[in-house]
């Protein structure tokens, strides 16, 4: 009964976490991309360290042993990882190229 409470409680941490993450990456307003990613790299290692340890609590006495990176907690923090870095590139990406362009068409 215990276990099961504070692998809910790790879970929505970890959540929070990723939330915050998502949060300082893309919608910190009026700021450039190489702040939003220095902001984002010390919410990554909060994310990344509430994830193992919900994914820890997500082990412990589970038959058969399942590997760590088969939790929920952790999963959800690699698709996240995945996910965010992939959209972060492609906004700076369309920031530096494709929005200038735009801009210069303005009548």
């Amino acid at each position: 009964m215990l276990l099961d409470l504070g692998r809910a409680i790790s879970l929505a941490f970890s959540i929070l976490s990723l939330y915050a993450l998502l949060n300082s990456a893309f919608f910190l307003p009026a700021t450039r991309w190489e702040e939003r990613l220095v902001a984002s790299v010390a919410r990554v290692g909060l994310a990344v360290c509430v994830c193992l340890i919900s994914g820890f609590l997500f082990r412990f006495q589970s038959r058969p042993e399942v590997p760590l990176t088969r939790t929920l907690p952790v999963r959800l923090l690699i698709w996240t990882l995945v996910g965010a870095a992939a959209f972060f590139a492609l906004g700076w990406y369309l920031d530096l190229y494709y929005v200038p362009q735009l801009w210069r068409n303005q009548p």
